[in-house]
């Protein structure tokens, strides 16, 4: 088989355990970029809740004026 045959193979006469390999790896790949952003996104707000909680820690408690 030379060059000019292997440009003009017919896609559809790959075999089946390849195409469904082959779209189970593109599946996967994508479920582990999303899974990534979302770790990213977890970590952003975890930082983000972390310092507001400390912002808040030093605020005065007026509440507990009224506790007496």
């Amino acid at each position: 088989m030379n060059f000019s045959e292997l440009r003009h193979v017919d896609p559809s006469a790959a075999p089946f355990a390849l195409i469904r390999f082959s779209q189970s790896f593109y599946q996967e790949v994508a479920y582990r970029q999303e899974h990534e952003r979302y770790c990213q996104w977890y970590k952003a707000m975890a930082a983000q809740n972390q310092a507001e909680h400390r912002q808040l820690s030093r605020d005065i408690n007026l509440f507990k004026l009224f506790r007496r």
